[in-house]
């Protein structure tokens, strides 16, 4: 069974075809979460997804109450800045579904609340910057996922 990437509003078409691209590569499904910062018609879009992007598993949801509806059995991690937990304490699942926010204001505030048992962060140094890259961070993430999943 796949992983699952979650946008919630993505704002930057290069990031989201990145990470695209990073789904495609390790077998994971791609879920955005509207509005969207950009049309999947966008050109940035599909120039960072390469010609890739028609291969990729894309679900378009109106809003994350959809998603769920769309999505009632999925076991959820998200991740933020402020979370309590860091990505490695996750023991991942085969369907795992790692939920991720925005570029400029990350998860919104009632979805970090209202999961806050489920919120994961990806440590930095200290006193050094404010988080990473959103694509970097789904790469992060999906990778230590499918670490766990390879050395079961």
């Amino acid at each position: 069974m796949p992983f699952h990437v979650v946008l919630v509003h993505p704002e930057i078409p290069n990031n989201t075809g990145n990470i695209g691209r990073l789904c495609l590569g390790t077998g994971s499904e791609l879920h955005l979460i509207k509005p969207l910062g950009f049309s999947l018609e966008d050109k940035q879009l599909k120039r960072s997804g390469l010609d890739y992007w028609h291969k990729l598993k894309v679900h378009i949801h109106e809003d994350f109450s959809s998603f769920l509806l769309a999505n009632p059995n999925a076991k959820m991690a998200f991740y933020s800045s402020k979370g309590s937990h860091t990505y490695w304490d996750l023991k991942t699942d085969e369907d795992q579904y790692f939920v991720f926010g925005c570029e400029s204001k990350g998860l919104p505030d009632e979805l970090s609340h209202q999961y806050e048992h489920a919120l994961y962060k990806i440590p930095l140094a200290p006193n050094s910057i404010r988080s990473f890259n959103l694509a970097n961070a789904v790469s992060i993430v999906l990778f230590e996922g499918q670490r766990q999943q390879f050395f079961k």
